[in-house]
């Protein structure tokens, strides 16, 4: 086992109550992902993962960041534009993880908000909801992730980043989402799509809301959960990302 990765969980939504008994809460499926792709480094480049989560929707936040080697920040049902409070306080708590230059990951609401707080745009998207199995292309500066070229992830958002932050660098999009993953100097990484949700999860969490989606984007979304995704090697560059 190598050094000890430490690493706060954002938690920027709660699961929905009768989802949450079977699939638990974000920051337990981030736990579980990150522990199973971990499992698939070498022995060598094991890391020994500490997770903590912190309520960041209840306005609770590490008193000390340098207490964290890294910082994810999970998706949401809120959008980054909401006046609320609590967005309000993460908002100010990217801008110092930035100035720190603290390794920091934002997945779905998290990559909208990073955009959004560091010179960026991040709103609703033209094209509506994107919900499924997605196939994202990564370009020349997102060619050293390897191990998945293209990649699929499970996508679940109706908000996208309009515009990257500032000397923010798109490195992959899907047909519907032009800006799906960026990078920031050596410190941010941040996916539009959800490599922690099990499949099962997504399938569930569809059907629940199966009144929201026009029923052609229902069905196809429905029946991309056949296709395997690549979250364990989203997850390993994640991993590589916070370590070095």
């Amino acid at each position: 086992m190598g050094m000890e990765l430490r690493v706060a969980i954002l938690r920027a939504d709660d699961v929905r109550p009768e989802l949450a008994g079977t699939f638990g809460e974000y920051p337990e499926m981030f736990e579980a992902l990150l522990s199973d792709a971990n499992k698939q480094r070498p022995a060598k480049d094991q890391v020994l993962l500490k997770a903590t989560a912190y309520r960041a929707n209840q306005g609770i936040f590490p008193s000390n960041i340098e207490d964290y080697d890294a910082y994810i920040i999970t998706g949401s049902k809120s959008g980054v534009y909401e006046d609320l409070p609590w967005i309000a306080l993460l908002a100010n708590f990217v801008k110092v993880l930035h100035q720190h230059k603290k390794p920091l990951i934002g997945i779905c609401f998290g990559h909208q908000l990073i955009a959004n707080v560091l010179g960026g745009n991040a709103g609703k998207a033209s094209t509506g909801w994107e919900i499924g199995v997605k196939t994202a292309t990564l370009n020349a500066a997102g060619s050293h992730f390897v191990g998945a070229e293209p990649f699929k992830l499970l996508y679940s958002h109706q908000d996208q980043v309009l515009e990257p932050a500032s000397g923010a660098v798109v490195l992959a999009s899907t047909p519907g989402c032009p800006i799906a993953m960026t990078t920031l100097g050596d410190h941010i990484l941040t996916f539009q799509g959800h490599p922690e949700f099990p499949m099962a999860y997504a399938n569930a969490l569809y059907q629940l809301r199966k009144d929201a989606y026009p029923l052609e984007c229902f069905s196809n979304a429905m029946e991309s959960l056949n296709e395997d995704t690549d979250h364990l090697a989203v997850a390993r560059w994640m991993i590589d990302f916070m370590v070095r």
